[in-house]
């Protein structure tokens, strides 16, 4: 008789729904604990007041046009907020790594694991960089120079989190 693959014993997938119940546990806490800290200042109008006031603008030296709030210095809360539930989430996948380990899971989970990982920390951190430097005070032109590289920025975590899972994957072989 063949065996099982290890995804698909009884103990594989116990531990994954056991990961799973902590990740989206924690993420409807993180939720909570983020709108809660941008009290009294509702959380929710400042998402719809974000979403609502794009526009486009044309990106420096290009005929391209993006999309950029009309006054990206004007959502500090929000920044602040999203900046909050990226770091959040990054520390979260810090203890799903360290429970992989623990559990010994497969090479693929432990990869996809250090990709998010590399991710929402990558994130928080440019969100950090660059959104939350962006104030009322900031001027137009400085405030969409650093709402593109933003943005930049962020393609190059993508990718930077594309090369973690690979580097895990080719370094378990």
């Amino acid at each position: 008789m063949a065996e099982k693959p290890a995804e698909q014993s009884p103990t594989f997938i116990h531990q994954e729904s056991v990961l799973n119940a902590i990740s989206v546990g924690t993420v409807f806490v993180l939720l909570g604990v983020v709108y809660v800290l941008a009290l009294p200042t509702s959380l929710w109008d400042r998402l719809v007041g974000f979403f609502g006031s794009f526009t486009t603008r044309q990106f420096p030296g290009t005929g391209i046009s993006l999309p950029i709030p009309l006054n990206p210095g004007g959502h500090t809360v929000f920044y602040t907020a999203v900046f909050q539930f990226c770091l959040g989430i990054g520390l979260l996948q810090i203890l799903v790594l360290a429970l992989r380990f623990m559990w010994r899971s497969p090479v693929s989970r432990i990869a996809e694991t250090t990709g998010n990982l590399v991710f929402w920390l990558g994130a928080s951190f440019i969100v950090a960089t660059f959104l939350m430097a962006i104030t009322p005070a900031t001027s137009i032109a400085t405030a969409m120079s650093m709402w593109f590289a933003f943005w930049g920025a962020l393609l190059l975590i993508v990718g930077f989190s594309l090369i973690a899972r690979a580097a895990v994957i080719l370094l378990k072989r």
